[in-house]
């Protein structure tokens, strides 16, 4: 497999040498990163990576994203994102994704045009093609390309990419943003996106990873993996955790039994939706 990853990796850099001048959306996660990692080194003093920077990413993940981008050494550029002040993104329909990367993918392509660069580029790969992914029709119709998508690479050759070119992630779960957490209809406010991530930001300093609360009104639903569900429920554990998401304003404290589960939220769309993995 991974002289398979290494053959597309050659591709993505021929459409990186060919496009001369790029704009990452980077994230900070695995595959953004393996992109942004490529792109420095096939468009050198010609890349710079954009990285939104908005309450519905946790603080965790700017700062991971920051860190990053200074140790690949490229120009990193923090947009302010506009989602929150969008009506329609606030009430969050099904198709919340796809109004996120529409306004983010328009911030872009202005960045883009001011520096002169030739492309804007996403870091979506050849397994979201099978997912239900709102956002790449977004790209589509901003014109954004996605190079490892069109390499062919599948998450798990860019995870063996990510390791043999030494990138600090290349192990990272998918760290969708926090919007995901809050069930679809129920509008999305800056103090339920604080409340979540101070319930994450709990579970993660107790060593449970990775973790998503789902915010259900008064409800916290807590996933964690599934071999994290003993130490999850033991006494000590549950009356830490009673206490400090209840100081964070939920009522009552749930796990799920199912354990960590990509997409729980999506269990509610008509089966002619898709399913996404990804939250």
């Amino acid at each position: 497999m991974l002289e398979s990853a290494r053959y597309k990796k050659e591709k993505v850099m021929a459409i990186l040498r060919e496009l001369q001048s790029v704009a990452v959306a980077f994230s900070g996660g695995v595959d953004s990163s393996l992109l942004l990692a490529l792109a420095g080194e096939a468009c050198p003093q010609r890349v710079v990576a954009v990285t939104v920077d908005s309450p519905i990413y946790g603080h965790r993940e700017m700062d991971a994203a920051r860190l990053l981008a200074r140790q690949l050494g490229v120009e990193q550029v923090m947009v302010a994102g506009r989602q929150l002040d969008d009506h329609r993104f606030r009430a969050n329909p099904p198709d919340r994704c796809y109004i996120c990367k529409s306004l983010i993918y328009k911030d872009l392509n202005l960045l883009a045009r001011e520096r002169g660069f030739s492309a804007v580029l996403d870091g979506a790969n050849a397994d979201d093609l099978a997912d239900y992914r709102p956002g790449q029709k977004a790209a589509r119709e901003a014109g954004v390309r996605s190079p490892l998508q069109e390499a062919g690479l599948t998450k798990e050759e860019i995870r063996l990419l990510a390791r043999e070119m030494g990138l600090p992630n290349w192990h990272k779960p998918a760290s969708p943003c926090l919007c995901t957490r809050i069930p679809y209809g129920e509008t999305i406010t800056p103090a339920r996106l604080r409340q979540v991530e101070e319930a994450e930001n709990v579970l993660q300093q107790m060593g449970f990873y990775p973790v998503r609360v789902r915010h259900h009104g008064p409800v916290a639903r807590i996933e964690v993996p599934e071999e994290q569900l003993p130490r999850l429920l033991l006494k000590d554990t549950r009356r830490a955790l009673l206490d400090a998401l209840t100081r964070s304003g939920f009522t009552h404290i749930t796990a799920d039994l199912d354990g960590l589960q990509s997409g729980s939220m999506n269990k509610v769309l008509p089966p002619d939706t898709g399913k996404g993995s990804a939250r």
